[in-house]
């Protein structure tokens, strides 16, 4: 009797990778161009793996389906769920296992001849603004885990938004997720979510105002560990204060060779700052303390500067005028970037005067100032921050106040202007890397986008990497 093909085909994958050898020694003996491509060659093995693995649990998941009941294969073979018979067998985490069974659940076939007819890539047809998602998925092109993190943002998305837009915007995040972590395409699928169905905005606030909290308990060895769960807008605010009192001691030496010399007292604080054998984390700790124990008349000159904390809050002109749409809080800090806002909530924020608004239009770099100063101005790295939102290495997290402005036509050698248009954010590493290693940055035309030209030791064909904003407001702005 021939072997169904699932086993003929999984029996042979397996003799071969056992057969292959395992050799630390091997790869030593790779360039570096090789090891990449081997890296990638693995991952995508991987990829396609996974696939067959979820079709598998959609498979389990289907025979123990909760109308079974206990004639379930999962509750016959003793598990609660189907989840717990795919994690016990796979030795997989159980959010592992939940993926793999939320994606199986894509993958498996309708179950008629006239479904599978009627479905496109036999797809279960409750499901067709996923079929590219799924299609990347069975390729090899996706992850099973972004694949569960796309499906899980959408859900349950309002009824009256456009099935076209949606399957649009799946098509987008996949096309983007090739080179990205399941974390980064869970965050894009998310913000792709809020901008289809920005009147769930009003109500996932109101949800989350109401999760607030702030909890105190005392450990055994007499510590007290506290737990303050914080809803957005004043979590943009608390990250702001504590961005304030560690990021001179982050900065270190290089905030003090850069603080004003003509100011002693400055270059006192400087000092006294650097030599400060603190930890960012017990500054944070010592400048909350401060806060709760003397109000607005701490000592605010040594630990957070002046005034209330100012919180950039972004949003298109458009979307102002017309009363719809969303903002974003782009705080300097290293939280969630571009954390989405209701409308509602910028329009109070901007009334009350207390946080900073930024206004996008649809094209145009504000502030320039030629060749009359080298350094960036304080308003000119605020528009930078709420155009780039943060390193614009593709790859790189690192949040506005962890960056510094590059000339990408140097001062000197290409008697570059200090002009927003030729600005971009680098963080400290990934600007030494492109002076010290041959990268260049070369900008899209008369637009804000801006590409990155490895040098030929990295890419012999110095192909250019695209070097995308991480402002949603201002992917907004560009989209119209």
């Amino acid at each position: 009797m021939t072997a169904p093909a699932p086993f003929e085909h999984l029996t042979a994958l397996v003799a071969v990778l056992e057969r292959a050898p395992l050799e630390a020694s091997d790869l030593r003996a790779l360039g570096d161009e090789d090891l990449l491509a081997v890296t990638q060659l693995g991952a995508k093995a991987h990829r396609l793996l996974d696939a067959r693995t979820a079709l598998v649990a959609g498979e389990l998941a289907r025979r123990s389906r909760p109308e079974l009941a206990h004639d379930g294969l999962a509750q016959r073979t003793g598990h609660r769920t189907v989840e717990e018979l795919v994690r016990v067998t796979t030795g997989d985490s159980r959010r592992d296992a939940v993926a793999a069974v939320n994606a199986g659940r894509l993958l498996v076939a309708p179950d008629t001849a006239s479904d599978r007819a009627a479905g496109a890539d036999d797809l279960p047809m409750a499901t067709p603004h996923l079929a590219a998602a799924v299609r990347a998925v069975r390729a090899g092109a996706l992850s099973i885990g972004a694949l569960d993190a796309i499906s899980t943002s959408f859900d349950g998305i309002d009824p009256s938004v456009r099935v076209d837009l949606v399957q649009a915007a799946v098509e987008r995040l996949v096309a983007s997720a090739e080179h990205l972590d399941v974390d980064r395409v869970q965050r894009m699928a998310r913000h792709a979510r809020e901008e289809l169905d920005a009147a769930a905005l009003v109500d996932r606030e109101r949800i989350q105002r109401d999760a607030r909290s702030f909890r105190l308990w005392t450990l055994p060895d007499g510590m007290t560990r506290a737990t303050w769960m914080l809803d957005p807008e004043p979590a943009a605010q608390v990250r702001e204060l504590v961005e304030r009192a560690t990021s001179p001691k982050r900065r270190g030496v290089h905030f003090v060779e850069t603080v004003n010399a003509s100011d002693d007292a400055d270059a006192e604080i400087a000092v006294r700052i650097a030599e400060d054998e603190r930890t960012p984390e017990q500054y944070a700790s010592d400048a909350l303390l401060h806060l709760l124990a003397a109000g607005a008349d701490a000592d605010s000159s040594m630990i957070l500067g002046t005034g209330a904390p100012q919180v950039s809050v972004l949003v298109t002109a458009a979307d102002l005028a017309r009363g719809e749409g969303s903002g974003s809080f782009e705080p300097s800090t290293g939280g969630p970037n571009g954390t989405a806002v209701a409308l509602p909530t910028v329009q109070r924020l901007l009334c009350g005067g207390v946080q900073t608004p930024i206004l996008i239009g649809s094209t145009g770099q504000p502030l320039d100032v030629g060749r009359s100063q080298r350094l960036f101005t304080a308003r000119q790295r605020i528009a930078l921050a709420a155009r780039d939102g943060g390193c614009r290495w593709p790859g790189c997290e690192r949040p506005p106040s962890w960056c510094e402005a590059h000339h990408i036509d140097e001062w000197e050698r290409d008697r570059g202007r200090t002009d927003i248009n030729d600005g971009i954010l680098l963080c400290r590493h990934h600007h030494l890397l492109l002076h010290d290693h041959g990268w260049q940055i070369t900008r899209v035309g008369r637009s804000p986008d801006y590409e990155l030209l490895p040098p030929a030791t990295v890419d012999p064909l110095q192909r250019p990497r695209p070097m995308p904003s991480r402002s949603r407001q201002w992917q907004r702005a560009l989209a119209g």
